[in-house]
């Protein structure tokens, strides 16, 4: 242990973690529901046929830690210094429910669960807001009524819906009310839809330790190459895990998105405004959940530069003390620090 962890900036900032997550008995339920039920696809059965069924230590763990919004997160938040937690709704969400009405419900209740706990730590944590992309319009509707109403500063989607992705134009009212609010979207990794989980599963590499971070840095590739950033200019998308990678792919995925468009090989892919990399450096901010890695950190501090990378803990999932303290002893300046701790996240979430 290098440092005692402190809440209160003792450190010239406060931390503020970006990707931390909880769930509702219900939720959890439906999952069980669905898993149990044959309704469910092969990753959530892998995931959560684990988490919430396992007697295993770190299962009943997480569970436990994920439902509580009170005193032990708080306790938790303390122990390791953390000042303040952005709050969303566990991945997969409410996305692989197939019953439209209960999904919605769910999201509903979980965004106002969510509110009740806000108000109570109001300095400690921030919210962003749960939809259901299956309807893209009540999605819409409920990131107005979580921003007017509720004080939430964001959004998070778990990528996929049932394998469709944001960048079919049938999801566009979503980002209109993102740029009505003017609020960043999260996009977390789910596990992979069916399509593409089966080599992945067979090898166990399905969740976080590989297929979340294809799956999800996919994903905002697509909604790249298909200009969502040329048609809302404002918008910013976080991802976290470093990035899914994407940082450290960029030479070669601007040099072969430029030379397909030059060749025209596919006829959807249209010349864009500016490069891939321009629009990271420009509309995308990289957490550091799960990634608490310094070489990875000041790679892509460098390559994006300080002012677009933040924080995150990713809680409960990944809860280690010396996590923040890598963090802490990062070799750059003080003012970069900052920006990664504190100031990247106020400035994003708007706090």
């Amino acid at each position: 242990m290098s440092h005692d962890l402190n809440t209160g900036g003792d450190r010239g900032y406060k931390r503020i973690a970006t990707e931390e997550a909880f769930a509702t008995r219900e939720q959890i339920d439906v999952y069980l529901r669905m898993v149990k039920g044959g309704t469910a696809d092969k990753g959530m059965v892998s995931l959560w046929g684990f988490y919430a069924t396992s007697p295993s230590e770190r299962a009943t763990q997480i569970i436990d830690r994920l439902l509580d919004l009170g005193e032990q997160r708080i306790r938790h938040m303390d122990e390791t210094g953390i000042d303040v937690a952005v709050l969303a709704l566990t991945a997969p969400g409410v996305q692989p429910l197939l019953d439209l009405d209960e999904a919605k419900g769910i999201a509903r209740r979980s965004n106002d669960h969510l509110a009740e706990h806000v108000t109570r730590y109001p300095d400690r944590y921030v919210g962003m807001a749960a939809v259901a992309p299956q309807d893209p319009i009540w999605s819409a509707d409920e990131i107005r009524r979580c921003a007017r109403d509720l004080g939430f500063k964001g959004v998070q989607i778990a990528s996929h819906t049932q394998g469709e992705y944001l960048d079919d134009p049938r999801f566009d009212p979503i980002f209109r009310a993102l740029a009505d609010t003017g609020q960043p979207l999260y996009i977390h990794p789910s596990t992979p839809p069916d399509s593409m989980i089966g080599p992945m599963l067979d090898a166990g590499l399905d969740g976080a330790i590989f297929g979340f971070g294809v799956e999800a840095g996919m994903h905002l590739l697509r909604l790249i190459t298909r200009g969502i950033f040329d048609r809302y200019p404002d918008l910013t998308i976080c991802v976290g895990h470093m990035g899914e990678a994407l940082p450290f792919w960029l030479y070669r995925l601007d040099f072969m998105h430029q030379a397909g468009v030059r060749a025209q090989r596919h006829d959807f892919l249209k010349p864009l405004n500016r490069t891939i990399h321009e629009y990271l450096r420009r509309n995308v901010m990289i957490t550091t959940s799960g990634m608490a890695w310094e070489p990875a950190i000041k790679f892509t501090m460098d390559v994006l530069g300080d002012d677009r990378v933040m924080y995150a803990m990713d809680y409960p999932y990944q809860y280690f003390a010396d996590e923040v303290r890598t963090h802490d002893n990062l070799s750059i300046g003080d003012a970069a620090k900052k920006k990664l701790m504190q100031t990247n996240a106020e400035r994003v979430f708007k706090l």
